[in-house]
């Protein structure tokens, strides 16, 4: 069963496909390329962007768009046209791709929502806003300066605290998730795919903190 509310059933799917096309949200989720960084911490908004599509039946499939610089995933869901990305340039050039969707697609910012992890917030919560600083991310201060505005939504996956505390910070997020976290994850996903549908459905991302260890 789909985690989100399945399509409505009508005589004309041409026609509400058109009429859909008017709003389109972009869900950038971020991370490194490449499978040697797949299960680090630093790529948790890849894959929380892959369960969302994994987990919800409209969307269409991974397509690797190189003009654009990002594997593409679609779906038409209720009215608004939904695209998902994962960026194919390494984290700290995230603004590249993300504007390059932005442009070809003409999405506002006011229809962005971003996922990446956030090593100043424990591991356990969500943090979700609309706007603010890069708090020293560079992927996200790659997408602001690409935008020109930091007025886009936000999900922050909390990674913290880093330990051992001496360890380098770029090491402990290029790092994979221990085994007591990797038990969590399933509860992580399901809480950020809340927010997204949310978000989906209603068009606002309210500031919230959310807990997902009980």
């Amino acid at each position: 069963m789909s985690w989100l509310q399945k399509r409505p059933q009508i005589s004309n799917p041409t026609q509400f496909f058109t009429v859909g096309l008017n709003t389109t949200v972009l869900i950038a989720g971020l991370g490194n390329p490449g499978k040697v960084y797949t299960a680090t911490r630093h790529n948790i908004g890849f894959r929380c962007v892959e369960e969302l599509c994994k987990k919800t039946d409209e969307f269409t499939g991974w397509q690797l768009k190189k003009d654009l610089k990002v594997e593409l995933n679609s779906a038409q869901m209720s009215d608004k046209r939904v695209l998902v990305i994962r960026p194919t340039t390494f984290m700290n050039n995230s603004g590249q791709a993300v504007s390059a969707v932005v442009n070809f697609y003409k999405i506002p910012t006011s229809n962005i929502l971003v996922i990446h992890d956030e090593l100043d917030i424990n591991f356990g919560q969500i943090r979700s806003r609309v706007g603010g600083s890069d708090a020293g991310h560079n992927g996200i201060k790659s997408i602001t300066e690409s935008l020109g505005n930091e007025n886009y939504a936000r999900i922050r996956v909390g990674i913290g605290p880093k330990n051992p505390k001496l360890l380098d910070s770029k090491d402990f997020v290029l790092a994979k998730f221990s085994d007591e976290e990797s038990n969590h994850l399933p509860n992580l996903y399901k809480e950020v795919n809340a927010l997204l549908t949310e978000y989906i459905y209603s068009g606002k991302l309210a500031s919230d903190t959310r807990s997902f260890i009980v």
